[in-house]
């Protein structure tokens, strides 16, 4: 299981103000704060500081290191927001959100993924647009993974992201998801998933419980990858539980350590 901490984001109300007055205490406690509730990784995304998106990146990827030892996501749409970013990485195997099936995308992100060895996120896309059923998934991931792999990079380090859309736009937005996790896993053993879960309840009251069970119902189906907010006590239970349940929890360790460290007090 990879839990990658969500919330060093500028797009979140309580973090651009804090990014754009360079207040670096504000930051590295919250770093601190997602390592120590369970994130393996600290994601990093400042895609809405268009007009100086490479040097916060850069500010963002020194001030986080400063604090955790925790290897860090980079999340940008923009390759030189990236590559700033990467260059700066000395925290262990840095990750990647995101390469996708866009031949432009994807010819100008794997140069990156193979120079840094990095772990990468493989977002179920392409230039025709964003797929509607299980059956277009897999395909761009079919064609994700081979190109991927035939140029050197392991499978391993290969996270699937099989592209969440709101379950308030169609009925089976939520089934899609979950027959592609399962289609994926069953024809690539060692490649990974990963996805977000705050879309699928997007436009519905009581989002929380939608995106928690959401989570135990992806995991079910081979899902081993969350990007998510790691302070979310609930959530993070449900992590433990669920592996416990799956048998992914040897002896039940995680699970008890979540229970004598107070996660489900």
């Amino acid at each position: 299981m990879l839990i990658v901490g969500e919330l060093i984001n500028t797009s979140r109300k309580a973090i651009k103000p804090a990014v754009e007055s360079r207040d670096a205490e504000f930051i590295k406690d919250l770093a601190k704060k997602q390592v120590e509730a369970g994130a393996d990784y600290v994601d990093v995304n400042c895609g809405t500081m268009v007009f100086n998106e490479e040097e916060t990146m850069a500010w963002l990827v020194e001030t986080v290191q400063s604090a955790v030892s925790a290897p860090l996501c980079l999340d940008s749409p923009n390759p030189k927001a990236l590559e700033a970013g990467l260059a700066l990485v000395k925290n262990g195997q840095p990750m990647i959100n995101s390469i996708t099936g866009e031949k432009e995308r994807f010819e100008i992100i794997l140069p990156m993924v193979l120079k840094y060895k990095a772990k990468i996120v493989g977002l179920c896309m392409d230039d025709s647009g964003m797929p509607e059923t299980a059956a277009d998934r897999l395909k761009i991931a079919d064609k994700l993974i081979g190109d991927m792999v035939a140029a050197g990079v392991p499978e391993g380090d290969i996270y699937i992201d099989p592209l969440v859309k709101p379950v308030s736009t169609g009925d089976m937005a939520g089934v899609e998801v979950l027959d592609t996790i399962y289609a994926v896993k069953q024809k690539y053993p060692k490649v990974h998933g990963i996805c977000g879960l705050s879309n699928i309840s997007y436009g519905l009251p009581n989002r929380k419980i939608l995106n928690h069970v959401f989570m135990i119902q992806t995991m079910v189906k081979g899902m081993d990858g969350y990007i998510l907010d790691p302070l979310d006590k609930t959530m993070m239970g449900f992590v433990y539980a669920s592996q416990a349940l799956l048998g992914q929890d040897q002896f039940c360790m995680n699970y008890l350590t979540a229970h004598r460290n107070g996660l489900y007090e």
